[in-house]
């Protein structure tokens, strides 16, 4: 296969993806459609059927693509680094999720939705992408925090991993919300997505 082809389909595969990043910045999964992301590409929305199939297929593409970005901010901790205090560590994974609110909030959907209506091979691919990430902490871990015991680290991310799926819910809180909150007598401590990640790890170390 001539090299143009596979650029040219890997362009606009981006492009799709970039257009449904665009619009999830001011709307929710379930009011996306092929509709939309069609009508803001430079190509027909029936094309978008040449790259991906459903409007998940689209989502599912997103993430993995997050979590790629993210894993090579882990990758990039891990390299640069030799050794980690627990404070320098615990600061270093919460600055690298405090600007990936794309992921953060790609994590707080209900993944049941987005991954039953998705190709197998894609739903592999994407799976790739969430395990690098999951072995790219363990690697931390195991670097930088020798005395802990295979356990305390098998705990760490049975915990942490399934944490992150709540810090977007937690952190990015409507007017609506907060006004709710109020009326309805709760006091509540708004964290930054760097002070709820920080603290997370903290606890989970020590």
């Amino acid at each position: 296969m001539p090299k143009a082809i596979p650029d040219l389909l890997h362009t606009r595969r981006e492009e799709i993806i970039d257009t449904c990043k665009t619009l999830y910045e001011n709307k929710g999964f379930r009011e996306i459609t092929i509709k939309d992301i069609g009508a803001l590409t430079t190509f027909t929305r029936t094309s978008i059927y040449n790259y991906f199939q459903t409007k998940e297929e689209i989502f599912l593409a997103m993430h993995q693509r997050e979590y790629e970005h993210w894993n090579d901010e882990l990758q990039a901790i891990l390299d640069a680094n030799e050794s980690l205090t627990k404070d320098d560590f615990a600061n270093k994974i919460a600055s690298s999720l405090e600007h990936r609110s794309t992921l953060l909030k790609l994590l707080s959907i209900n993944h049941f939705d987005m991954e039953k209506n998705c190709r197998q091979e894609m739903l592999v691919e994407f799976k790739k992408a969430y395990g690098n990430s999951l072995s790219l902490i363990q690697k931390c871990l195991h670097k930088f925090f020798p005395e802990l015991s295979d356990k305390k680290i098998e705990s760490f991310i049975y915990i942490f991993f399934p944490f992150l799926f709540g810090i977007y819910p937690y952190t990015e809180v409507t007017e609506n919300q907060r006004n709710a909150m109020r009326d309805a007598g709760l006091t509540f401590k708004y964290q930054t997505v760097h002070q709820i990640t920080y603290r997370c790890i903290r606890t989970l170390l020590d």
